[in-house]
């Protein structure tokens, strides 16, 4: 099954820093859309939305 990659609605057309992502039966994928041969990242649905809901409320960003 080849993935259906897509980037956020918020970035813009020409922008600098973005990233894709590709749901599949097993998750979630992630690549960098300025290097979109150099590999990505795949996460299970349990783990994105871990990610997901620290990125909201700011606990990513702790150490």
């Amino acid at each position: 099954m080849q993935r259906q990659w897509r980037k956020s609605t918020w970035s813009s057309a020409g922008g600098p820093e973005c990233v894709e992502i590709a749901l599949d039966p097993n998750g979630v994928a992630v690549r960098d859309s300025k290097n979109r041969t150099g590999g990505g990242l795949d996460f299970g649905f349990a783990q994105w939305s871990r990610f997901v809901d620290g990125a909201k409320s700011g606990t990513a960003d702790r150490r």
